[in-house]
């Protein structure tokens, strides 16, 4: 939707729920002027963030982003939590007409207006904490069939919808960074969704993400963001900085240990595909799970898909892969959001089983649009391969 109409709605909204609550708060607090003041700001400076995204439009000042972010994930909390209260409010009605039950009106619509506010302050501030926090480690088993010694115990570090950007910079990143290089890992694999804006803007703020450490290195694969910010330019500045761009390809990763060579059936084949979009951007990237194998090995059974979107599973399944990393879902990054994940995606976070291959999706590392995380912890997961029983 063009900026102008959305922001038009948001005004709306805000308008809505300021008509809603000033009432019974007025009856409550005489500081309900301090509400109404709080959404005209709320609904000034959540467009600000966009403004120039994708246009030749002036950027606006990071200090009046960070303003506009932390307003969306407010207002998104007061414009549920007040639906909800009318909801509530309209069920109580119901039983009043309908069964007879006894409502105190004035002090029902009073202590109500005063808990949305509350309610939705609260859960910005928890949620600000929870995701300006350095993701903690989640470490994940995953079972395959059939794997052969030389990969039992072959960890993968995820990190996945980190989305640099206004709020999220180098610091952030370099955080992230050691934490990832203490787990020692095989393989570091990125999910997409890496940046939210252009190379020139945040190339500084990306390059710690050059000093991961692994084994085998560290591979990314793009997300729906990357082509909003421009794909090409950021696939050549991560290889420029020594991160493998896996683009409907794959690599073959052996284990090789003193003393013993390891052929086919020991290999693990790490493939990786364009985001699931990609082709809408550009023809030449459209997602492809089985090209992404051409030419692999055909005694390796180990096969492992990096594909950003949950979406590219029912179609690496077909192709033969025994695990598919995701993210793209955040885990729906703050209640209720996550409620509405399943409608676009098959899974929203964590282990899943689809026919013989398993889907780990992550709940992302970082977080996109409001510093906000409630219910949906961020994080950086430790998958480590272990023989099926």
């Amino acid at each position: 939707m063009p900026l102008r109409p959305l922001t038009l709605l948001t005004a709306l909204l805000h308008l809505y729920i300021g008509l809603r609550l000033s009432p019974g708060l007025a009856a409550f607090t005489p500081t309900w002027p301090v509400l109404v003041l709080l959404l005209a700001v709320s609904a000034v400076t959540m467009p600000l963030p966009f403004i120039g995204l994708r246009s030749a439009a002036k950027p606006v000042a990071d200090t009046w982003k960070w303003i506009g972010l932390l307003s969306m994930g407010w207002f998104s909390s007061m414009f549920v939590l007040t639906v909800a209260r009318d909801f509530g409010l309209l069920l109580a009605w119901a039983a009043n007409a309908l069964g007879g039950l006894a409502v105190d009106w004035p002090l029902v619509k009073a202590w109500s207006a005063a808990a949305v506010p509350l309610a939705a302050t609260a859960t910005s501030l928890i949620g600000f904490v929870n995701a300006r926090r350095t993701a903690g480690v989640k470490r994940v088993d995953v079972p395959i069939a059939g794997l052969p010694a030389a990969l039992e115990g072959f960890t993968i570090a995820q990190l996945s919808d980190i989305h640099v950007g206004p709020t999220i910079r180098r610091g952030y990143i370099h955080r992230i960074v050691e934490a990832v290089n203490k787990l020692g890992a095989d393989v570091v694999a990125i999910t997409g969704d890496l940046v939210d804006g252009s190379v020139p803007e945040l190339r500084d703020h990306i390059a710690p993400l050059g000093g991961l450490r692994a084994r085998h290195g560290t591979y990314v694969v793009t997300g729906n963001h990357e082509y909003y910010a421009g794909a090409s330019a950021w696939i050549a500045e991560l290889r420029r900085i020594g991160l493998r761009v896996l683009l409907n390809e794959h690599v073959v990763l052996r284990q090789d240990t003193p003393g013993r060579s390891t052929g086919d059936s020991d290999a693990l084949v790490l493939a990786g595909v364009t985001d699931f979009t990609a082709g809408h951007f550009d023809a030449a990237h459209e997602s492809d799970p089985e090209g992404a194998l051409a030419g692999a090995p055909t005694g390796s059974t180990t096969r492992v898909l990096l594909a950003h979107q949950p979406r590219s599973a029912p179609a690496a399944a077909e192709a033969g892969y025994q695990l598919q990393l995701s993210g793209h879902t955040h885990g729906g990054q703050f209640f209720p959001w996550n409620l509405f994940v399943p409608m676009q995606q098959p899974f929203t976070a964590g282990l899943h089983r689809l026919r013989d291959m398993w889907v780990y999706v992550s709940r992302g590392t970082g977080y996109w649009g409001p510093p906000k995380r409630f219910g949906a912890p961020s994080e950086i997961t430790l998958l480590r391969l272990v023989r099926a029983s």
